[in-house]
């Protein structure tokens, strides 16, 4: 949980919470001036930006030709008893294809089953420059927040240079703590547990094909304050109890 200024929580960090911890979302797009919506898979850039892998051939990305407006539905309402009383956000803005290697390299890390078809001459990854959001927390707790704030502030070149050698060195040397981490502070124990990447918001868990989020309590944007950050969450996840058994 981010707390703002004020001592509340952030609605801000948890739009982006939203963008950052969910694997899939709906997409629409206009299609002859009327809503299309699909599901596609989603990362991000290191800044929260929305990353989507998509094929020339789709719909949607024939849609995008003709206008790059978007919406991206994100959800967290598995395990609600009513669905409608869990978190999403509904993110607007414009899609773009990029050709950003750091970009690329973080979409497949998140889907590494992508990596069959993404050097295919139809895939193209696609950048999502949010212009606002609508975010549901719950109710009566709703929000529009501008775009400029579902985005990390400040600088994390620093961090992102060093990202792939944090995320090497921590399945290499410390998958004792990454499993801590999935096991002890997300209640989501077993093996297999990988990183895959870190921001200055928190960090992206893997296993097959579930994914795990886990924030920090304040950002980073280098890698001595990610070291120090990693170290106490390990320190945190070896003091909790164990999850309990199903």
């Amino acid at each position: 949980m981010i707390l703002g200024d004020n001592g509340r929580v952030d609605p801000s960090a948890g739009a982006r919470r939203q963008i950052r911890g969910r694997s899939h979302a709906a997409l629409a797009t206009s299609l002859d001036g009327r809503p299309y919506a699909s599901l596609v898979a989603t990362a991000c850039d290191i800044a929260g930006n929305p990353l989507l892998l998509l094929s020339d051939l789709a719909q949607h990305t024939r849609n995008l030709a003709a206008d790059p407006r978007v919406s991206l539905l994100f959800e967290d309402t598995a395990g609600h008893d009513d669905p409608l009383a869990g978190p999403r956000l509904s993110l607007l803005g414009r899609a773009a294809a990029i050709d950003d290697a750091a970009a690329r390299a973080r979409f497949l890390a998140r889907h590494p089953s992508a990596a069959a078809y993404a050097g295919f001459r139809d895939f193209r990854l696609y950048r999502v420059t949010a212009e606002r959001g609508h975010l549901v927390a719950g109710f009566g707790r709703i929000e529009w927040i501008d775009g400029a704030a579902l985005r990390s502030a400040g600088d994390a070149a620093a961090l992102a240079a060093a990202e792939a050698e944090i995320v090497a060195h921590m399945n290499a040397d410390h998958g004792d703590a990454v499993a801590l981490y999935a096991a002890r502070l997300l209640c989501r124990p077993g093996t297999g547990w990988a990183m895959t990447g870190i921001d200055p918001e928190g960090i992206d868990l893997r296993r097959g094909g579930e994914c795990g989020r886990l924030d920090f309590p304040a950002p980073v944007h280098d890698p001595a304050a990610a070291r120090a950050a990693l170290i106490a969450l390990a320190d945190q996840a070896r003091a909790a109890p164990p999850a309990p058994r199903e």
